[in-house]
């Protein structure tokens, strides 16, 4: 793994952190956050109804459509308390750029990202299409920044792929930190070209196909580059896409090999692509011969181990 220059830090709703800051004094301690990922980050709480002045304990809140509004106040239409989230929530999304993703507390009127319960003013409950004032400001003024929910963490895709984005934004943090350039900006780009191939091909080639135009100032280029590469691994990973950018590294040792040995990696990535075997088979192999055949520029790519092995996000596929 390439190791981040500074710290990772990630915002958290406060309750995930494992605080007890809600309506009844509880939490929603994440294991995962604190325990494993938390080796590896540095947390930010925000609690936003506690921040705006809410006490704890407190009467719970909810979002209510009242014609074409959305409110946050108590399941009466009293204490209403949506100006004050919605403020809190723009004022802490000016000042989180230090920040390399977010994790939110899932169905929350305030923290929710998406899927939030929404209350028709006679009571009943509608779809829950609703989405936390302090999150949408957060996410609206942070287009890039890796956000996810404490409940979609459990999966094991999105685990992983949060994580992955996280990872992947800090190190472009640090690049812009450093002094942008087009050399580095192509460097970063060769790091991080198999990664983005095993999410989503397309903006893989449409990547290459930005870095060669000369018509763009370096920071349109970046802007443009960035915001592919966000959006790319924003897709999931699947064993059709793995298997696609396995292929591709196994040519890399096309003259080292012998035929067997060809056939056994080959077999490998097959299997691992009909669900027969773990990524980590192919991947060990790969990087076994990559020991035994030096490759600066296969050594170098994110692919390889986009994050901390501990965290053994791989072990999913």
């Amino acid at each position: 793994m390439k190791v981040p220059q500074s710290d990772i830090i990630i915002g958290i709703s406060a309750c995930v952190e494992g605080q007890q800051v809600r309506f009844d004094r509880g939490h929603k301690k994440s294991d995962f956050c604190v325990n494993e990922l938390g080796k590896h980050v540095k947390y930010r709480g925000f609690c936003p109804e506690v921040a705006i002045g809410m006490p704890i304990p407190r009467p719970t809140v909810r979002q209510i459509k009242k014609g074409d509004l959305i409110i946050v106040s108590r399941p009466d239409g009293e204490g209403d308390v949506t100006e004050q989230l919605t403020a809190y929530g723009k004022k802490i999304a000016a000042s989180v750029s230090d920040l390399s993703g977010f994790i939110f507390c899932q169905k929350s009127p305030s923290c929710g990202m998406e899927r939030v319960k929404v209350y028709y003013e006679h009571g009943q409950s509608s779809e829950p299409t609703g989405i936390g004032l302090f999150a949408k400001e957060i996410m609206a003024a942070n287009p890039l920044l890796p956000c996810e929910e404490n409940g979609r963490l459990n999966d094991a895709g999105l685990r992983e792929n949060f994580v992955i984005r996280v990872f992947t934004y800090r190190h472009w943090q640090d690049l812009v930190a450093s002094g942008l350039t087009k050399h580095k900006l192509i460097s970063f780009h060769s790091e991080h070209k198999y990664l983005l191939m095993s999410h989503h091909l397309p903006s893989y080639k449409a990547l290459g196909q930005l870095l060669a135009r000369a018509d763009l100032s370096i920071d349109e280029m970046a802007e443009q580059y960035i915001s592919g590469l966000m959006g790319g691994l924003k897709h999931l990973a699947n064993r059709k896409s793995h298997s696609n950018t396995l292929q591709h590294l196994q040519g890399y040792f096309k003259k080292n090999i012998d035929k067997a040995q060809k056939q056994e990696l080959a077999e490998h990535i097959e299997g691992f692509r009909q669900g027969l075997v773990p990524l980590l088979v192919p991947l060990t192999l790969i990087n076994h011969y990559l020991k035994q055949y030096p490759k600066a520029y296969l050594a170098a790519q994110v692919y390889l181990s986009p994050y901390p092995t501990d965290l053994k996000l791989r072990y999913g596929y």
